[in-house]
């Protein structure tokens, strides 16, 4: 019989949830974000180097850093944008992952 992972009571092998402690047994453990130094990265190279889309390259969104590069970060407008969804968590990589401050 399986383990529960929270408690390690015994559970049923097909049970969703286990009795004892209410833990989820076929819970995937959750993808962090890298670490709290990736999401400053990326805001401070949008603060500062923003208009030349640095951080777009560094996020690995290497068409729109081209594209924010040749616009001058859309005249600035497309940084400042960056820079609110970089500030609330909104922001994402290439693969989808938002970059947070956990």
């Amino acid at each position: 019989m399986p383990y529960c992972r929270n408690c390690g009571a015994e559970v049923n092998e097909n049970a969703a949830i286990c009795i004892k402690c209410g833990a989820w047994i076929n819970e995937k453990p959750k993808e962090e974000n890298k670490n709290d130094q990736e999401w400053l990265v990326v805001l401070l190279l949008c603060f500062f180097l923003g208009c030349l889309g640095v951080h777009r390259f560094y996020v690995g969104k290497t068409v729109t850093g081209i594209v924010q590069l040749l616009t001058l970060g859309g005249c600035g407008i497309w940084t400042l944008i960056d820079f609110i969804l970089i500030l609330v968590g909104s922001f994402t990589d290439a693969k989808g992952n938002p970059i947070k401050n956990n």
